[in-house]
């Protein structure tokens, strides 16, 4: 049946149609939301079960907010390289920092884990006091040491801005513990349950000989850092925030972290 318009008629159903598509209402597919990340397990990699419990979360908070997600690895350096630039919408799993805080807008956080050092059972190395409560006192009692930390890493403030420590730096944390476990270096600022998967899965002749120095310096949070050069980015924050309370409050992320725990707590 064809449908028979007066000229004004027309004009006004071009001038919807014109609308329409100018805003995306007729030609919207799946919103996409582009992140990059690096190979962190057990928090998250390619080896993992759904990419690991991290990932898991993100897709689910996104898919919550009726987006797709596009993870892509790389590098730590390189990754956080891509929200410089804008050429990714975030970078995730992220600890906050006030400096990336110039370059990127935090999400809300969810659960991560404790940090601190990794030293050789042979040493006699220790705290001179307790490292929750009296940090700088006891990073100066270790001061004649030598630090590894991966590049582009943040850690915790007062161990990145303590300037009288020698760092060395490596591309990555099991770097890191190679070069501990050869003595290249007396301690390695590093995940526990990282370091932990690695020498378990990877290299289990260091089981022996390396150690993670309790107490942890800080029980870690970790986040969603969305680039400011990226277009749209509020919006993706928002959805990203508003997927991530409704996996909360239904207690989803309770169960994702549950099905992963076995790898992840020991």
């Amino acid at each position: 049946m064809l449908l028979d318009f007066d000229g004004e008629s027309l004009k006004i159903l071009i001038l919807i149609l014109s609308f329409l598509f100018s805003t995306g209402v007729l030609m919207a597919g799946p919103k996409t939301v582009t992140l990059a990340t690096l190979e962190w397990p057990p928090y998250i990699g390619t080896s993992l079960p759904h990419d690991g419990y991290v990932a898991e979360i993100v897709v689910e908070a996104f898919k919550r907010s009726g987006y797709q997600t596009d993870i892509q690895f790389f590098p730590w350096a390189r990754a956080v390289h891509t929200i410089e630039v804008g050429s990714r919408d975030g970078l995730f799993p992220e600890y906050f920092s006030k400096d990336r805080a110039k370059q990127c807008v935090f999400s809300n956080p969810f659960l991560g884990g404790p940090v601190g050092f990794y030293k050789r059972k042979d040493t006699r190395i220790s705290f001179n006091g307790n490292p929750q409560k009296e940090l700088e006192k006891v990073l100066k009692g270790l001061r004649q040491y030598k630090f590894g930390v991966v590049r582009g890493y943040i850690n915790i403030a007062d161990f990145d801005a303590a300037t009288y420590l020698t760092k060395i730096e490596a591309d990555s944390d099991e770097s890191n513990l190679k070069k501990l476990h050869v003595k290249r270096t007396d301690l390695i600022f590093i995940d526990k349950f990282v370091a932990s998967y690695i020498i378990k899965t990877k290299h289990f002749e260091m089981l022996a000989d390396l150690e993670f120095m309790e107490p942890p310096l800080e029980q870690k949070l970790l986040y969603i850092c969305f680039s400011k050069q990226s277009a749209g980015y509020q919006e993706k924050l928002k959805a990203f925030n508003r997927g991530l309370r409704s996996i909360k409050s239904d207690g989803t992320i309770k169960k994702i972290i549950a099905r992963h725990k076995s790898a992840w707590m020991n």
